[in-house]
């Protein structure tokens, strides 16, 4: 059975064996792990000697547990005295080992830049702006309709074709130009229409000048009295404005299913100025975009009377316009975070 002297024995002995350790300690887990040997309420050894008071005689009880408790206060002040200063011990040294040497010279900010890709279309949305367009962002996830039957796409046509198109359902799919959202446009608004529809559009295929996922912007006007030669003229200012004052355009025949007539459009090579060399493959000129009168089965799709208004519209691949402005000849470099690449690109600016 306890008494108060092995009781008093026992308190100072715990006092000097706490003092002894807390010299020792490096760092505050360490004063943690050490405040629960004395402090735990289930194995600490002051907790312990709480667990004694049952064979304490009833006249003794009163002293004892005074006793023990005065031990259990001085020994948590102890503990938190040592673990603040601990703690402000690691906080100086933390200090000490992230101090600035402001005398040091400083490290060169390497500044960043837009991605080829984002500056053209920045670039072209500034052009097009001017002109009076405002930008219209479409879906990304059409169905059949928009992207296909509305834009006057045969059911028999290769672009329907599950080797070239992307289908998420048997309805809806990855769209494959930006061509679908002039319907929803059109289908929405009134004429006078003047658009750009910049975006991600995806096609199964992929070698050294096609990805499965690219940049086109489509433009689209809607008005009386819209000619090829208004489309010319648009195109004209566009180029010159991306590729120099002097570069001019031609218009070969050519077919899409929602314009009639349909063009490939060409820029005067503003490499060789025309005369021809490897970028231009000796022609002199580079295909840069397709474009046409929209078709009068597509203005009637979407409820416009093609006796009384009629359309232009022209697709820009932007990663095309890209390639050639910044000399790239493979478009997978347009997608790999390349940082040597960008700064050839960046340095070009």
């Amino acid at each position: 059975m306890a008494d108060l002297n092995e009781l008093k024995e026992a308190a100072k002995s715990l006092r000097d064996e706490i003092l002894n350790n807390v010299k020792d300690l490096a760092n505050s887990k360490e004063a943690y792990e050490l405040r629960k040997v004395f402090l735990d309420s289930k194995q600490g050894k002051i907790g312990q000697l709480m667990k004694e008071m049952r064979t304490v005689p009833n006249d003794q009880k009163q002293e004892y547990g005074k006793t023990v408790n005065e031990l259990k206060q001085w020994a948590q002040a102890r503990f938190e005295e040592v673990d603040r200063a601990m703690k402000e011990r690691e906080l100086q040294s933390r200090y000490e080992r992230e101090k600035l040497d402001v005398t040091m010279p400083a490290v060169e900010t390497v500044p960043g830049n837009l991605h080829p890709v984002t500056q053209v279309r920045e670039e072209l949305i500034d052009i097009f702006a001017s002109m009076g367009f405002e930008v219209y962002e479409g879906k990304e996830i059409e169905n059949d309709y928009y992207n296909f039957t509305a834009l006057n796409t045969p059911q028999d046509h290769p672009a329907r074709d599950m080797q070239d198109t992307f289908y998420v359902s048997p309805e809806f799919l990855l769209r494959t130009q930006t061509s679908a959202g002039q319907i929803h446009v059109m289908e929405a608004k009134k004429p006078p229409i003047k658009i750009l529809s910049p975006g991600r559009v995806f096609r199964s295929d992929d070698d050294a000048t096609h990805s499965p996922m690219f940049h086109q912007m489509e433009g689209l006007v809607v008005d009386k009295h819209i000619t090829l030669s208004d489309l010319k003229g648009m195109l004209d200012t566009f180029v010159q404005k991306i590729y120099g004052e002097n570069t001019t355009t031609r218009l070969r025949p050519s077919y899409f299913p929602f314009t009639e007539p349909s063009v490939e459009v060409d820029v005067s090579c503003f490499e060789c100025g025309g005369k021809g060399c490897g970028l231009c493959k000796g022609t002199g000129w580079i295909e840069v975009l397709g474009a046409g009168i929209v078709n009068r089965k597509v203005l009637e799709n979407c409820g416009l009377d093609p006796d009384e208004y009629s359309g232009l519209a022209f697709g820009i691949g932007l990663e095309r316009i890209a390639m050639l402005k910044y000399g790239i000849n493979n478009i997978k470099l347009m997608f790999e975070s390349d940082m040597d690449v960008l700064k050839q690109i960046n340095d070009q600016e």
